[in-house]
């Protein structure tokens, strides 16, 4: 899960932008957390603890109000009312990477991304960008290839990750839905040659960059075996008090060491 958030914390600063390039610096001096680590750190901790994710959700947004959510997010976690609000937004395939590493089986991974992305994304393409992505986690870390996590994505998800980076890059624009940012993301992914380049590459994409990166990068500690020892330092120097014990506790208990 760290590499989701060291993917949101480089991207942080490119969001909107347009980067094209793999070229930049990796951690500028205006790196933050956002958003999509305070939800992804509090599911790491509703896995730990046992606390309802609705209640989590709402609790780490009171701590961290300001972290660059959106609209209807910030009404549903400042309002009394629980219920999802229908989104089809890519925050239910950003936060959702510590279900991919916490759970033994393909089909507990589906059904507890299920859970966990339908407390406020419950639209089927909220539901299905968020499976997507654990679901590639999972197979990452358990040792498929990239050719098996492409075909499984595409076949169960009809997702299309038949274009390389390098055609959709052109022509890529900001882009705040699950179905115009997993893919893309996923395809990072496929096309990178270690953890840093798909980084880099999901980055050089532009538009939501914190995000797309985000989920790159989830996928891609599965995949590599985990986050170059330089760049988890500084990521948990970036990190508060409170958002650096949990996300140290989960990659202890959940992700294996290099």
């Amino acid at each position: 899960m760290i590499g989701a958030i060291a993917g949101d914390i480089i991207g942080s600063v490119y969001e909107g932008t347009r980067m094209k390039t793999k070229n930049f610096v990796l951690f500028s001096d205006l790196c933050v957390y956002t958003d999509d680590t305070v939800q992804t750190v509090a599911l790491a901790d509703t896995i730990l603890t046992g606390t309802p994710y609705v209640k989590n959700l709402k609790t780490f947004y009171r701590w961290y109000p300001d972290a660059g959510y959106g609209g209807s997010f910030h009404r549903w976690a400042r309002g009394e009312d629980s219920e999802p609000y229908g989104s089809w937004g890519n925050g239910a395939a950003m936060r959702i990477s510590p279900v991919g590493y916490a759970c033994d089986d393909l089909a507990t991974v589906l059904e507890k991304a299920r859970g966990f992305t339908a407390v406020t994304h419950n639209h089927p393409e909220g539901i299905k960008g968020g499976q997507a992505v654990a679901a590639a986690v999972f197979l990452a870390r358990t040792g498929r290839s990239k050719e098996e996590i492409r075909t499984f994505v595409e076949t169960r998800f009809q997702y299309d990750l038949s274009r390389s980076t390098g055609e959709i890059r052109p022509g890529y624009a900001f882009d705040v839905s699950c179905q115009g940012t997993v893919p893309p993301a996923i395809r990072a992914f496929l096309d990178s040659t270690d953890f840093e380049d798909a980084i880099r590459t999901a980055v050089s994409l532009g538009g939501d960059t914190d995000t797309l990166a985000c989920i790159t990068g989830g996928i891609a500690q599965a995949f590599y075996g985990g986050v170059p020892e330089a760049l988890e330092r500084k990521v948990y120097a970036i990190l508060d008090e409170r958002l650096g014990t949990i996300t140290g506790t989960f990659m202890g208990r959940y992700c294996e060491s290099r």
